[in-house]
């Protein structure tokens, strides 16, 4: 049984003065800056809107980070808060005056709270530690005739009662507030919606975009000019674009003409170091155009679920923009049909910088995997690899481990069970697994000291689990 601390003096006080509404909202003018915080975040928690929409139209600071303390949306809030906004800029003051210049309504960690709102017998560091940082935001931010409001947004299907409001608010208010994006996650709405939800934001604020909408390549080229916008874009995840399915654009020039139109806007992205692409359309010629237009060298390439030619590997390969790669992951792509040279120079010219490396269900077989191993041990900066599900024989399994003798940095590596493991229909064979896999872990044991490692099979279709030799074997519940 935990046992909290008795409350200070001085939150009595506040919880005292909250007590009185009307009391507490005529006191404002008198009470001392550094009580405002503590202040805020009793009324937050006890849902006093009133107090907290007094509160924000005289917020003594330039910041206001609202969402640390909204860990889910509340309409209600959100409503006193913005309503505070409104009073603070219909005031008859000068804009220099005005002393919040950004409210912050993302659910991220802030130390702002943590700093004002302290120990009793720690408030005056407190308030001196707070004077320099908020006057590194001062710099940051600069005074501004607009007020700054950044917000994460996250779509699904619809715009739900919070989105809404908000956007329709900032709509309306355009001259006055300036709404930013950070991060913007779009899944299954429609192109139209999208598109006048963009037109609120600054596009040029959006730093992190993901696209799961299954849009077809005809849809995703209205929404082409938008990208072009996003100049300081920094991670992009594009999931479940496909090849159109109406007969509005069925010829093959249409589709080229789509693709190159969206594709082309990459060589506007300056700021771009994530890429992801999850069970993507585009051709040969298309993939090799889009890593020609990056500017920048990414730090993070995957594509999964995704089917590539050895022209595509090629144009990895020779890609400058993905010499400094760190994490690389090629998850559910099958390279069964590929000649192994294009990757093998992929991961030769990144051998310096990769950290990551994921293969899982690749359908490597061992003359890849072989043709793979002497670029991949000069790989030294390697912390984790996944090889899950290839089929590798024992005796290569065995060349790949002593081939990571130099791999000192590794803290996690998954390999899959070896070929001898299964039975000609595919079943595991325990007593072989059982037997085999403690073989491999000696072998490697012999050229290094391992941090995580494990050896696993296929998932079994039945129970949808592995069987797994490691720190520990687990086997599938089928085999329990």
């Amino acid at each position: 049984m935990s046992v909290q601390d008795p409350p200070t003096l001085l939150q009595l006080s506040v919880q005292r003065l909250l007590r009185d509404e009307a009391l507490a909202i005529s006191s404002l003018q008198y009470l001392p800056r550094a009580l405002f915080p503590l202040l805020f975040k009793e009324a937050f928690n006890h849902r006093q809107t009133n107090v907290l929409r007094a509160m924000v139209a005289v917020w003594p600071f330039p910041f206001l980070p609202l969402g640390t303390l909204m860990k889910t949306p509340h309409l209600e809030i959100l409503q006193a808060v913005l309503d505070g906004v409104d009073m603070l800029w219909t005031q008859k003051v000068l804009p220099r005056r005005r002393k919040l210049q950004v409210l912050d309504l993302r659910n991220v960690y802030h130390d702002f709270w943590d700093v004002w709102v302290g120990p009793e017998d720690g408030d005056h560091s407190a308030e001196t530690v707070c004077e320099k940082q908020i006057a590194k935001r001062l710099h940051q931010y600069a005074l501004r005739r607009r007020l700054k409001v950044v917000t994460d947004l996250c779509l699904r299907f619809h715009l739900n009662e919070h989105q809404a409001y908000l956007l329709q608010w900032a709509q309306q208010r355009r001259s006055s507030i300036r709404l930013c994006c950070v991060k913007m996650q779009i899944w299954a709405l429609p192109v139209y919606t999208v598109r006048k939800v963009l037109m609120v934001f600054q596009p040029d604020s959006i730093q992190e975009l993901e696209l799961n909408t299954g849009w077809s390549l005809s849809t995703l080229v209205h929404f082409a000019s938008y990208l072009d916008q996003m100049r300081n874009l920094q991670k992009l995840l594009l999931t479940r674009i496909h090849k159109n399915t109406f007969k509005v654009l069925n010829t093959s020039s249409d589709i080229q003409k789509c693709i190159t139109k969206f594709v082309s806007q990459f060589s506007k992205l300056n700021s771009l170091q994530h890429l992801s692409m999850n069970g993507i359309y585009f051709s040969s010629e298309h993939m090799k155009q889009l890593f020609r237009y990056l500017k920048t060298p990414l730090e993070t390439l995957s594509i999964t679920m995704c089917k590539l030619s050895h022209l595509d590997l090629n144009s990895l390969s020779q890609s400058q923009s993905l010499h400094q790669l760190k994490q690389l992951n090629l998850r559910l792509v099958k390279l069964i049909d590929l000649r192994p040279v294009p990757f093998h120079d992929l991961l030769r010219s990144v051998a310096g910088t990769l950290q990551t490396l994921e293969l899982e269900g690749c359908w490597m077989v061992d003359s890849q995997l072989t043709a793979l191993l002497p670029a991949l041990s000069q790989c030294s900066q390697l912390t984790r690899v996944n090889f899950y599900d290839n089929d590798i024989s024992m005796a290569v399994l065995k060349d790949l481990l002593y081939h990571t003798a130099s791999l000192s940095q590794l803290t996690q590596e998954l390999y899959p069970a070896p070929l001898e493991c299964y039975d000609d229909t595919g079943d595991v064979l325990m007593g072989r697994f059982v037997q085999l896999c403690p073989e491999l872990m000696e072998t490697l044991i012999t050229v290094r000291q391992p941090k995580n490692v494990s050896f696993a099979t296929y998932i079994c279709h039945e129970c949808c689990q592995r069987c797994v030799y490691g720190l520990e074997t687990k086997l599938c519940r089928c085999r329990q």
